[in-house]
């Protein structure tokens, strides 16, 4: 099973580090019973993006909660054994939920199948949508459009060994 686990750019070096994204558990995103029927889509691709969207936005949430971090959102595609990833029954379609997914316990950097970051362009938007997520979620529609700029930039896929060039 594929999962999509966010982090942020100093989360990425301490997990190239420690050879493993942990300890556990992790939140990660995956493509949950959930998340096909929020999305209505067989499309397996359509739907590990949207899993992979949903991962973006919950680095975006650790990066408006770290002022220090880099405004560059980070998420970790890996794959890991089915029954490895679970999803909580009890969140249904709750729609901060759809595709979140616990990992109980740490996961090799090495079944990495890639890295998603934002482009350096994208840090004007990222810091933007960072200030402006608590009012976004508190229902100010200025606020959400700020945020959702952020998402108007497509993350960029890297292989793992490309990631002491991004943790530079």
């Amino acid at each position: 099973m594929r999962v999509y686990v966010p982090l942020t750019l100093s989360g990425l070096a301490a997990a190239h580090r420690a050879g493993e994204v942990g300890p556990g558990p992790l939140t990660a995103y995956a493509v949950t019973p959930a998340l096909r029927e929020w999305y209505v889509s067989d499309d397996i691709e359509e739907l590990e993006y949207a899993a992979l969207s949903r991962a973006a936005s919950a680095s975006l949430r650790v990066i408006a909660g770290s002022p220090d971090e880099p405004r560059r959102r980070v998420v970790v595609a890996v794959d890991v054994p089915d029954g490895t990833a679970v999803a909580d029954p009890g969140h249904g379609l709750d729609g901060a939920s759809l595709g979140e997914v616990r990992i109980a316990g740490a996961v090799a950097l090495a079944k990495a199948a890639a890295v998603h970051v934002d482009a350096d362009d994208a840090e004007k938007d990222v810091a933007a949508a960072a200030a402006a997520l608590g009012a976004a979620d508190l229902g100010d529609d200025d606020a959400q459009f700020t945020v959702d700029g952020a998402e108007d930039h497509e993350l960029l896929w890297f292989g793992i060994q490309e990631i002491p060039n991004l943790i530079g």
